[in-house]
């Protein structure tokens, strides 16, 4: 079952490019974000989003969901993803980033790291291990939703991520596209759309209410299904 990470695709520096606002970030805070996963508009499955401290100015931010409904809970679907980062020059710069899928009939596992030491970001997909360049401030697509509530918080209302995925960094371009009322489990927002801009084909619309979460309280993808989730509870230790 795919959740953030799997939209279409969040080290030293993350480069986020903005068209207006010169706030610098505010250092993230720790959070649990509960959400519901539904797909064709039918509940399937939880997630359940978690930022936490690890010391030294890093971070770990976890993303673990499990199938509940449909045939996601018939194959006991579920899936977890940790993300390890730095925050380094006002944005949250990837060091690690885990990726376990497991069903009754599938497992799949992806584990990335980045050497800000030497430059280079290692990917290993259980097929033999892989490497490219690591671009300044690289993101991946488990952190990529947190970076861009935290650059919409600062301020930002264009946003430029390198994200490394499997075989090198995309250049992810994302904007505000308008503001609108959203009801999702945890109330009514007045939200800011954020949308992919770079590429059509991979559609992303997120709604943010950057004032008070840094997570979106709604996202929809259409890569691999028609999947949305919507955020249930927030709540800070």
């Amino acid at each position: 079952m795919k959740t953030f990470s799997r939209l279409p695709a969040l080290a030293a520096g993350l480069a986020l490019a903005l068209a207006t606002g010169n706030a610098l970030a505010a250092s993230p805070q720790p959070f649990t974000a509960h959400y519901q996963v539904l797909s064709d508009g039918q509940p399937v499955g939880d997630a359940t989003v978690k930022l936490s401290t690890a010391g030294n100015g890093e971070y770990s931010y976890s993303n673990s969901s499990k199938g509940t409904g449909g045939m996601a809970a018939m194959i006991g679907a579920s899936s977890e993803e940790t993300t390890r980062f730095r925050w380094q020059n006002d944005v949250p710069a990837t060091l690690s980033y885990e990726y376990k899928l497991q069903s009754s009939f599938k497992s799949k596992q992806r584990h990335m790291s980045v050497d800000p030491a030497s430059g280079k970001v290692t990917v290993d997909e259980g097929k033999g291990a892989g490497s490219y360049a690591a671009v300044p401030g690289m993101a991946d697509r488990n952190s990529l939703p947190l970076a861009i509530g935290l650059a919409l918080a600062s301020g930002k209302r264009t946003v430029t991520v390198p994200v490394g995925v499997r075989q090198g960094v995309e250049q992810q371009q994302y904007k505000v596209t308008g503001t609108e009322s959203v009801q999702v489990p945890a109330g009514t927002f007045k939200a800011e759309k954020v949308a992919r801009s770079d590429d059509g084909s991979k559609r992303f619309d997120a709604w943010y209410v950057p004032q008070k979460y840094p997570v979106p309280v709604k996202i929809t993808q259409a890569d691999g299904g028609d999947l949305t989730l919507q955020l249930v509870s927030f709540s800070r230790p």
